[in-house]
């Protein structure tokens, strides 16, 4: 090893350990592979995308996504491949290039009522107008979050949902 190189030994332990207790700092741990928050959400990157009984491609395939931009929680890392949730506790192993970091959020899928509708306002306030109404399932882009409601989108429209209508971001989660 050389003089340069040992130079930057430091400044990786350093960025390693800033992500390590920002993940700690919002009570994660840090990915043993990423260095990232581990539980975080992403969401899928294709329309198909394959979930595995283990981390790698000799596994069973247990379920096949077909829907772009559905969230995920990942919940562990082993070298290429993050083990997810989805928002109905179906767990396994995903390769980590069919996911983005992309956040997005599905709207209510707990919702057992039919018919049921939930309003995306022009503002973070229950008395704010009513942009739209999205049926439970929707699958929302968001932007931020922040006092319980969080900015999202849903093709050209956008607008505000309470945030404990979404799977996909964590309850007081705030971002930008």
């Amino acid at each position: 090893m050389n003089a340069t190189s040992m130079s930057r030994l430091p400044l990786v332990g350093l960025l390693f350990l800033g992500s390590s207790l920002a993940a700690s700092a919002q009570g994660m741990q840090a990915g043993s592979v990423t260095g990232l928050p581990v539980p975080r959400y992403v969401s899928l990157k294709t329309d198909r995308v394959n979930l595995r009984e283990g981390p790698s491609k000799e596994h069973r395939t247990r379920w096949v996504y077909q829907r772009t931009g559905l969230p995920m929680e990942v919940t562990a890392e082993f070298e290429t491949w993050r083990r997810v949730r989805d928002a109905d506790g179906t767990e396994g192993w995903v390769l980590h290039s069919l996911l983005s970091g992309r956040r997005t959020a599905l709207v209510a899928p707990w919702s057992k009522k039919k018919d049921e509708v939930f309003p995306m306002r022009s503002s973070a306030s229950e008395d704010a107008a009513v942009v739209a109404r999205l049926q439970a399932g929707v699958v929302t882009n968001v932007a931020s979050c922040a006092d319980a409601w969080c900015q999202v989108s849903v093709g050209n429209i956008s607008g505000y949902l309470r945030q404990d209508r979404l799977w996909g971001v964590y309850p007081n989660e705030k971002f930008d």
